[in-house]
């Protein structure tokens, strides 16, 4: 499977920082503290910095994150950097050695004006940052570690032992690039789920609004607790909501269709997912972040080269949701934001 760099027709919507509130934003994060040890307050910190953006700025960011109708992707563009970058670590990261994490308190900064950030046990081993970097390991995967493979469309989803892995999952995602691919091979597609049901048949849509596909849970619960094998959801429907406001839910790690029409829904929703009036695609640089709603659409990755030699692809992401409350039950004793 490819993707072709064209310019969809609703096209992606964008939010760019003048070089004066990049700088200024700049100076308000280069001194703050790596987050992982005090996440909650350099949040804090993060937040107040992106208050002092301009209110147009703030507003488009904050719309993003609380209406119905805006976009399901935003890029956010001319955002501060790092002066001095370590190299791309080579083991799926964390890195160890920054000497400021301007890339952190941007990707916090942008996720607490969605949510709040959250972590879960079997993600990154609970850490709140992930840090998205190719491995040699997880080559030829479907997960944040492949490269020599097409990434298929998919929402970022979480096991729960209720059935469905479509309720603790996050609202949002937030994707920083640190380091762009150097061949700029790795593109990053967003299917809207509107968008998406336009180009589908009327027939295709009912079947995929029926319960008859099981999302298989996320590659670091079933290495965790089941040696790699499936566990697979209840049989739920792709698609749920109004029509004119649909969720969607697909999981990377495999979906089970339990009849012959579900198996050509589910191939027609991942071809239609790819076509140039559908997926909104970017090739994500230095200083630009793509803010992602996790449940009205879905996003892929196509292959590229990695050489494993300090100057790959790295991004940093973050889960965020709306409030933490209807998880409360999974929340790891003695900490906030991280979860079974």
């Amino acid at each position: 499977m490819t993707l072709t760099q064209t310019t969809p027709v609703k096209g992606i919507a964008r939010i760019a920082l003048s070089n004066e509130s990049r700088d200024a934003l700049f100076e308000h994060l280069k001194g703050l503290p790596n987050p992982e040890p005090q996440m909650d307050w350099v949040t804090t910190l993060a937040h107040k910095a992106f208050a002092t953006l301009p209110a147009e700025t703030l507003q488009a960011i904050l719309d993003f994150g609380r209406h119905v109708d805006t976009p399901g992707v935003t890029l956010v563009e001319n955002l501060p950097v790092d002066l001095d970058l370590p190299p791309t670590p080579s083991n799926g990261g964390p890195c160890v050695g920054k000497s400021t994490y301007v890339a952190e308190s941007v990707l916090l900064g942008l996720s607490g004006l969605l949510g709040e950030p959250v972590s879960f046990l079997t993600e990154k081993d609970g850490r709140a940052v992930h840090d998205i970097i190719p491995t040699a390991a997880g080559a030829q995967t479907q997960t944040s570690q492949g490269s020599d493979v097409f990434l298929n469309f998919h929402n970022d989803i979480v096991h729960d032992a209720g059935g469905r892995y479509d309720v603790s999952n996050p609202d949002f995602l937030v994707l920083n690039c640190l380091r762009p691919d150097l061949a700029g091979e790795a593109l990053t597609a967003y299917a809207d789920a509107r968008d998406l049901t336009d180009h589908l048949d009327d027939t295709t849509i009912e079947v995929l609004r029926s319960p008859l596909f099981q999302l298989n849970a996320p590659g670091g619960y079933t290495r965790m607790f089941a040696g790699g094998r499936e566990v697979l959801s209840e049989p739920v429907p792709l698609l749920t909501g109004p029509a004119e406001a649909p969720e969607i839910a697909v999981a990377a790690n495999g979906v089970r269709r339990l009849t012959p029409e579900a198996d050509a829904a589910f191939d027609t929703l991942q071809k239609v997912a790819r076509h140039p009036e559908v997926a909104q695609i970017v090739s994500l640089r230095a200083g630009q972040a793509l803010l992602i709603n996790n449940r009205k659409g879905i996003h892929a990755r196509s292959r590229f080269t990695a050489r494993y030699d300090g100057k790959d692809r790295w991004l940093q992401r973050t889960y965020v949701r709306r409030s933490l409350w209807n998880i409360r039950d999974r929340v790891v004793e003695g900490s906030r934001r991280t979860h079974r």
